[in-house]
């Protein structure tokens, strides 16, 4: 599709999904036929947090996600870690250029030979949050060279980053429908009321419930959301946009 007309289906997108397929077609059109988007607001120094808590998007098959997720090979990836420390594109022959630095990382460069993902972009989106990292891994298609795929990028690598990124900062403003973090309307509407700053007293008459319940659907918040006080609830549940959305 016309650029226009994917910025179009983006801005107006109200779910990932929809956003997502979108974008899927639009790299596909690129040359790029398998990617993998990721997300997280919960780094440390020595982490990139609870994968529970992780966007992640792609379209990849089950095979290849398992290993890679499942397994933990991402943790080792040569182009995870560059993403980590760096924003902006970079071409995959970085890697290759590159001799494995461990086991691990020869462990990836591997699977990824055998598995066809030899040949793409990686690209670290901007963050102003010492807390947070975005990246998308864009695969070319099977049998693309990365010569070919760096002499794609030199002629639309501008717009391909813009519509990565535009992508990005779209995603960030939807619910994250994860099932292993999801909370259900009263949880949302309890930590909503707590967001406002009313107690538990003011809730319960506001929902029309007691005290007990009201506490009831805040702890199952809190163990939904894996965290020790509704405080960090609220931020939780706001960051993965579950509160304070217009129902659509």
């Amino acid at each position: 599709m016309e650029m226009r007309d994917y910025f179009h289906r983006i801005a107006r997108s109200t779910t990932i999904d929809t956003l997502w397929q979108a974008h899927v077609t639009q790299m596909r059109n690129f040359g790029f036929d398998r990617l993998i988007y990721g997300f997280t607001r919960y780094m440390s120094p020595s982490s990139m947090g609870d994968p529970a808590d992780f966007v992640i998007l792609s379209n990849h098959d089950r095979a290849y996600l398992d290993k890679f997720f499942t397994g933990g090979l991402y943790q080792y990836a040569p182009m995870v870690r560059w993403a980590l420390s760096n924003e902006g594109a970079c071409s995959w022959s970085t890697v290759y250029q590159t001799p494995p630095q461990n086991e691990a990382e020869k462990r990836v460069m591997e699977f990824n030979l055998d598995m066809g993902v030899t040949a793409g972009y990686t690209l670290s989106f901007k963050t102003t949050s010492a807390r947070s990292k975005g990246a998308i891994a864009l695969t070319a298609k099977r049998g693309t060279s990365q010569e070919d795929v760096d002499a794609l990028w030199a002629l639309h690598g501008a717009d391909i980053q813009l519509m990565n990124e535009m992508a990005h900062l779209k995603i960030m403003s939807l619910p994250h429908h994860n099932p292993a973090r999801s909370l259900t309307r009263r949880q949302r509407e309890a930590l909503e009321w707590v967001g406002d700053g009313k107690t538990t007293r003011d809730i319960a008459l506001l929902m029309g419930l007691t005290p007990a319940t009201v506490e009831k659907h805040l702890r199952l918040a809190r163990e939904a959301l894996s965290v020790e006080t509704t405080a960090q609830a609220v931020l939780k549940a706001a960051f993965s946009n579950q509160i304070f959305m217009v129902e659509t």
